[in-house]
């Protein structure tokens, strides 16, 4: 998809709900400050929460009309669906195992959605879900956030026109701390449902934090992956999904040019680390290193000669880069400004979904339904190669 964009005609905040998100989430106030930080949408229903008390109490907080507050997600959608004020897009911001039910239920009823990553809980709906987006024709928006930032933009683009020349190398890595210890024991929210299968998935660190090294690693470096070996750990006792995962990744090859290999470790058990979160791309022609708690500065070491620093809004930043920036040189952008990109990409494509009586903009860039059906790909595999210890095994 082409990077630049057209300008239109507004007619007003798109209306949209939320399923999740709640008294106690995190993450839906992130999509909420995103949503609303330039002006795009509005909120205007909710299911927030399985719990009809906290879900009530949740939307008198947002100050939500109390008859647009649902006591599940299957009754909003039916119930929106026959408005005429009805919203137009859902933010999903649920436990993983809910956002393939969800997410059908608002495609069905005609709705945009816009889903938290990963995907879907298992491989299988992540396929099913892909089928129905195709059907419908609705926008569909998985919010990694990451490919939103700036300097991540720029890299995208300086690896497409080849300034690295033919790509070797492929290195992310993603550590955490938080759960070094048994926090999902003290009934913490976060921990409990992020470390139960029945909730998450397979995959626990894996799907929580090494889909988005994954997908950031295939974002910027534009290449597919042929195969992975695994070595997935439990460190906790106890735990029932991974803490820690080390992947090896052999890419298609492209061209004439030998296959590009890479790597992706991803833990929550390093301590010391908060949200280390990092890619590093060699070519032939040089490197690229992009570390996402210093976001507003990009890394370039042509070969042969000394290392460059790009900033976000100075020298050496191209069209990719200025197309998410907001704020001038030496204001500090990133993690909040990065999902209101996303946002504001998705509102691009809702509304040519207006204009065009159905069909979305094909000038947008954000991760779609099959880049979320590859990163639960990737888990599985992650899971099945390790099982049979690390051997090679294709998505």
């Amino acid at each position: 998809m082409a990077i630049e964009g057209k300008s239109e005609k507004k007619s007003g905040p798109i209306r949209y709900g939320m399923v999740g998100g709640g008294q106690g989430a995190f993450i839906g106030a992130v999509h909420r400050i995103a949503a609303r930080m330039d002006g795009e949408f509005e909120l205007v229903a909710g299911a927030l929460s399985s719990d009809p008390a906290r879900a009530k109490a949740s939307a008198a907080e947002l100050g939500l009309d109390p008859e647009r507050s649902y006591g599940s997600f299957a009754e909003m959608a039916k119930a929106e669906a026959k408005r005429p004020d009805g919203i137009e897009a859902v933010a999903i911001v649920t436990p993983n195992n809910v956002h393939f039910p969800a997410a059908k239920a608002f495609l069905e009823a005609g709705i945009h959605v816009i889903c938290d990553k990963p995907l879907t809980s298992n491989l299988a709906d992540a396929k099913k879900l892909a089928a129905l987006v195709e059907k419908t024709g609705k926008v569909f928006v998985l919010t990694h956030n990451y490919t939103a930032y700036p300097m991540v933009r720029q890299a995208r683009e300086m690896v497409a026109k080849g300034v690295l020349g033919d790509i070797r190398i492929v290195q992310a890595e993603y550590p955490q701390d938080w759960l070094t210890e048994d926090l999902a024991a003290t009934g913490q929210k976060q921990a409990s449902w992020r470390t139960d299968p029945k909730q998450s998935g397979v995959g626990g660190a894996s799907g929580d934090i090494g889909t988005h090294a994954y997908n950031l690693a295939r974002f910027v470096s534009g290449l597919e992956l042929a195969e992975l070996s695994a070595d997935l750990d439990a460190f906790v006792p106890g735990r029932a999904v991974d803490d820690n995962l080390n992947v090896f990744l052999r890419f298609k090859r492209q061209g004439k040019a030998p296959a590009a290999k890479g790597m992706i470790w991803a833990s929550q058990v390093a301590p010391g680390h908060e949200n280390g979160l990092k890619i590093r791309i060699y070519g032939t022609k040089g490197g690229l290193e992009w570390v996402q708690a210093d976001p507003n500065y990009l890394w370039y070491s042509p070969f042969g000669q000394p290392k460059q620093l790009i900033t976000r809004a100075g020298a050496g930043a191209g069209p990719a880069a200025a197309r998410m920036t907001r704020v001038p040189p030496g204001h500090p952008e990133g993690y909040l400004e990065g999902f209101a990109n996303i946002y504001q990409e998705a509102a691009r494509a809702i509304r040519a979904a207006r204009r065009k009586n159905g069909k979305p903009a094909r000038d947008v860039i954000f991760p779609t339904v099959q880049d979320g059906v590859e990163g639960v790909a990737f888990v599985e595999a992650c899971v099945k190669s390790s099982k049979k210890n690390a051997a090679w095994t294709k998505l």
